[in-house]
């Protein structure tokens, strides 16, 4: 559904992306690890269509889709949700969802606002103030945004950050159910843990390329995997 092809990115004489290859297919999901400054932020704007790559493409449902805008990705099906916040202070949960509906100008706003809070399990909260929220609770109403607009793909950028272990396992379950909806799903977290459990496959991205890539169980094994970032302790 989604696949970058020997994208490249230079900022000044520094190359951050060396032709990277990924695939991200209906449901499954798909880790993009790896240290500081190996690229991912970057990958993630290019995909979204935040940053032009130098050379490589990107294909959205078999298509490229290099010279769209960001709203016309997300348009096709293209989801994203930053590592900051993205909910509206002042407004309700429920508010809050209709909002994207209406932005996007899609009718029966309401329904599909209601249908995208039952699926985040946020119905009890529907008509409180985000102010009121969890750090939990506002983490669901911004994949609850993310869904009323029904996308293909969706991409999460640190879902696991500032958020509690009971928190954290609620949110794998939610995107385990993206994953049995048929969505595609890429995310980049540093709770290696986190990812780890949720993942079908993974990515290890060191100096702009990927040095490995497979199951969770396949890259803990890996012994460059485990030198060069997941640490010189046994597989689990």
């Amino acid at each position: 559904m989604l696949a970058a092809r020997g994208l490249r990115r230079r900022f000044g004489p520094r190359e951050v992306l060396r032709g990277l290859d990924l695939a991200v297919h209906a449901g499954e999901v798909v880790g993009l690890l790896g240290p500081n400054g190996a690229g991912k932020t970057t990958a993630f704007r290019i995909l979204i269509g935040f940053l032009p790559a130098d050379e490589g493409r990107v294909e959205f449902l078999g298509e490229p889709i290099d010279r769209l805008a960001v709203h016309q990705r997300a348009r096709r099906g293209l989801g994203y949700l930053p590592q900051a916040s993205s909910v509206l202070a002042g407004l309700s949960v429920l508010e809050n969802v209709k909002v994207v509906l209406e932005e996007r100008g899609l009718n029966n706003a309401e329904s599909k606002a209601h249908k995208a809070i039952e699926q985040s399990g946020l119905e009890a909260v529907a008509g409180q103030r985000v102010e009121t929220l969890s750090g939990g609770e506002r983490r669901r109403l911004e994949i609850a945004r993310l869904l009323a607009v029904e996308p293909r793909v969706v991409l999460l950028d640190e879902p696991f950050s500032g958020i509690d272990p009971l928190a954290a396992e609620d949110l794998r379950r939610r995107i385990g159910a993206l994953r049995e909806g048929g969505l595609g799903v890429l995310l980049t977290d540093h709770n290696v843990a986190e990812t780890m459990r949720v993942c079908d496959r993974v990515y290890l991205l060191v100096e702009g390329r990927v040095l490995r890539s497979g199951t969770p169980a396949e890259v803990r094994s890996d012994p460059d995997a485990r030198r060069l970032y997941l640490g010189s302790g046994p597989p689990d």
